[in-house]
């Protein structure tokens, strides 16, 4: 590793650039693992090209890497036969026959969005096409459903135990501690990071709130108004994206809810038992000599990557036999699905094998040790590290549109940085964990170039920029009170038992003066929109 300095900065700085004016990550993320190519063979193109290559080889071909790319395909294959075999539709049907009402229909949006945990394209797919029917006949805007299909996509499956995002999540962590020479276990510390993962938990949380009040404010306010005196569930003039059906297809008729339920509840099982068993069973937890150490001691000990694939592909095998069993689908109808959804997760799979190697190229030129010096030798506690890194997440992540394009960039230093200034992990490497991934959600959530919002607006038949102008305003506040709760951390108060719920206090206190400032503002009391009951 040679010394560069500043230079060092250069394969992450390149990245971002480039994201942010291409807002194309996969081109940024190779750029920037290609100019560290560059620098590593000693500023020589061609050689830094071969290096480039030589990095993308190794991260693809690596053991866990590669256990990881097969879990991601073998979930898009599951998602796929779940999603056109009809059980996905089945399961909203089964959930919201006997909604009657705007509140009803929102709450159960939103409670569909939790259930839907395992991946934030499905949750926007499944949520969008099986709610619209519903909010349209009980008069709820466009707008509102896509702002709850968004916030309960990326938050939900970053907070999942089992998703399609946990084992990038896991991943990046164990190579950041690998490479420090830490031996802590990557599942336990993403963990303890999800305590500190304030804004996806507030986002969440928000969602509820405001469907469970119907008290609004900003555009919302206006869209929900429109929508329940008017019965207009699209302004006029809006521009509605195309729909699933279109785009990907429909499901088949006659599916029913064993079709989700029993591959879904299969996948959870089976990886669970399997961090259980590769991480030493019995035997570690009773050495452990207390519930609490004993299940961080198994979990410590575990390969998330080997149980994860154990899980997924438990998952597809069972809902194969079931639509083939059941003949309600064909063997080659099935495999069409299978592979339909394993393309799903051919640009995802793109970005991860690039993330790791942008890594890669920032370890060969020795990006997070200069970061390291540099706050040390500017006084930055490790109290100070997660605040700084949830605001640079948070821009990186809405200006680009990508989380997971983000955590790549920020978590190689983020880690490093907590732990370089503490030289422990403990509570600061725990919060800067949390705030890569939440300040990285933020973005994928609210940015108008984000795949999810932009699959939000999609399935659920709203128009793009009214979805990014009504969910703005939510997510801004969910992140200002996630911004004061890292404050608190920076200033001394690091437990998360004080701080998480002090912030869904200074949430529920924001949401109540701003619904009613909006309302006094344009006339509507509390800024509470009447409840719509469908008449029989």
């Amino acid at each position: 590793m040679g010394d560069f300095g500043v230079l060092s900065l250069l394969p992450p700085l390149v990245a971002i650039i480039l994201a942010i004016w291409t807002k194309r990550v996969i081109l940024a993320l190779f750029a920037g693992v290609w100019i560290g190519g560059v620098m590593a063979s000693g500023w020589n193109p061609l050689g830094g090209t071969t290096q480039s290559l030589e990095w993308i080889v190794a991260n693809a071909t690596d053991d866990w890497n590669a256990r990881i790319l097969l879990f991601d395909f073998l979930i898009g294959a599951g998602v796929g036969l779940i999603y056109k075999s009809g059980g996905a539709m089945a399961i909203g049907k089964a959930l919201t026959k006997r909604v009657k009402t705007s509140r009803a229909a929102s709450l159960m949006g939103w409670l569909l969005g939790v259930l839907v945990f395992f991946d934030d394209y499905t949750n926007t797919i499944i949520v969008g096409n099986t709610m619209r029917p519903i909010t349209d006949r009980t008069r709820v805007s466009r707008e509102m459903l896509a702002y709850i299909d968004d916030s309960t996509a990326a938050p939900v499956a970053g907070l999942a135990l089992v998703s399609t995002w946990i084992g990038y999540e896991i991943g990046l962590i164990g190579d950041s501690f690998k490479d420090l020479g830490v031996n802590y276990g990557a599942y336990a510390a993403w963990m303890s990071s999800v305590p500190y993962r304030f804004y996806s938990i507030l986002a969440i949380i928000l969602v509820f709130i405001i469907a469970y009040t119907q008290r609004h404010y900003g555009a919302m306010l206006h869209a929900e108004y429109r929508t329940r005196t008017e019965g207009k569930v699209l302004r006029d003039g809006a521009k509605p994206m195309m729909t699933t059906e279109i785009d990907l297809g429909a499901p088949k008729e006659g599916g029913t809810v064993h079709f989700f339920i029993w591959p879904i509840l299969a996948l959870v099982f089976i990886t669970l038992y399997g961090m259980w068993y590769t991480g030493g069973g019995g035997e570690t937890y009773a050495a452990a000599g207390s519930f609490k150490d004993g299940i961080m001691e198994v979990l410590s000990n575990s390969d998330p990557a080997t149980a994860l694939l154990w899980g997924s592909f438990t998952m597809v095998v069972l809902a194969f036999a079931l639509v083939v069993g059941t003949r309600h689908m064909t063997i080659e109808e099935a495999e069409t699905a299978i592979v339909q959804g394993m393309k799903q997760m051919i640009i995802a799979n793109t970005i991860l094998v690039l993330a790791w190697s942008i890594k890669s190229a920032a370890d060969a030129v020795g990006t997070a040790p200069y970061v390291v010096d540099l706050a040390k030798s500017a006084g930055i506690t490790g109290g100070l590290v997660p605040l700084i890194v949830f605001l640079i997440a948070m821009f990186i992540s809405f200006t680009t549109g990508t989380s997971w394009g983000t955590f790549s960039i920020m978590m190689p230093i983020a880690i490093p940085l907590a732990y370089g200034v503490t030289g422990r992990v403990g509570p600061e490497v725990f919060a800067a964990i949390g705030a890569v991934f939440a300040g990285g959600i933020f973005g994928d959530h609210c940015s108008p170039i984000s795949d999810t919002t932009i699959m939000s607006s999609m399935f659920s038949g709203s128009d793009h920029i009214d979805h990014v102008t009504t969910q703005v305003p939510y997510a801004v506040t969910a992140s200002s009170v996630g911004l004061i709760l890292y404050i608190l951390f920076a200033i001394g108060i690091k437990s998360w038992v004080v701080l998480l719920p002090l912030g869904i206090v200074l949430l529920v206190g924001a949401w109540y003066f701003l619904s009613e400032w909006y309302g006094k503002k344009y006339g509507i009391p509390h800024g509470k929109v009447p409840t719509y009951v469908v008449e029989e």
